[in-house]
């Protein structure tokens, strides 16, 4: 695993011990990371990074020159891992937040910050997906030309009412672009 491009460019990141934690691939990131690109998000944003895991996503945004990342994961071990990465590629402190909490109550907390990206890798099949989609809506997270990232296998289907969506194949993984609908 190592940063793709940017200022932490081939800064390698410790992987997560075990099988838990299914760290997103170089690949899916650059898929991520150009298909953002394609729609016009790109350059100092602020950035939410659900289910952190290695935090090599939001780690890739900071070096990519998001203004802020804010990793969320429930398992301590992660936010470890997430902190060891940042202190290793060098990444400013004022530059991120780690939070180790359960999903759906960080995004109740962050009501009223409006992301420019939300990503999203939960467990592959815990099936949270639909509780996503309808959290980001119901606490009105994106902001204005916000996109919500769900990284899931490609055989999840889940609720996107009131979304549009590009979804993306990737081999077993798909990455669901989510926009909000403009009235």
């Amino acid at each position: 695993m190592r940063v793709i491009s940017g200022k932490f460019k081939g800064r390698k990141l410790q992987p997560p011990q075990g099988d838990a934690v299914r760290p997103t691939t170089d690949r899916i990131k650059e898929t991520l990371f150009n298909i953002l690109s394609s729609k016009g998000v790109t350059g100092e944003t602020l950035v939410l990074d659900l289910f952190a895991g290695s935090g090599a996503v939001g780690i890739e945004a900071l070096s990519r020159g998001a203004e802020k990342v804010i990793f969320i994961d429930k398992n301590p071990d992660s936010i470890k891992l997430v902190n060891y990465n940042l202190n290793h590629v060098g990444a400013c402190e004022s530059s991120y937040e780690l939070y180790s909490v359960d999903y759906a109550f960080a995004l109740k907390k962050l009501k009223g910050k409006k992301f420019d990206v939300i990503y999203a890798d939960p467990p592959y099949n815990a099936k949270y997906e639909d509780s996503i989609v309808f959290l980001v809506k119901k606490f009105e997270l994106l902001a204005d030309n916000g996109v919500l990232v769900v990284e899931h296998n490609n055989e999840t289907r889940f609720k996107t009412d009131g979304f549009e969506v590009d979804n993306r194949d990737c081999g077993y993984t798909q990455l669901s672009f989510l926009s909000e609908v403009k009235e």
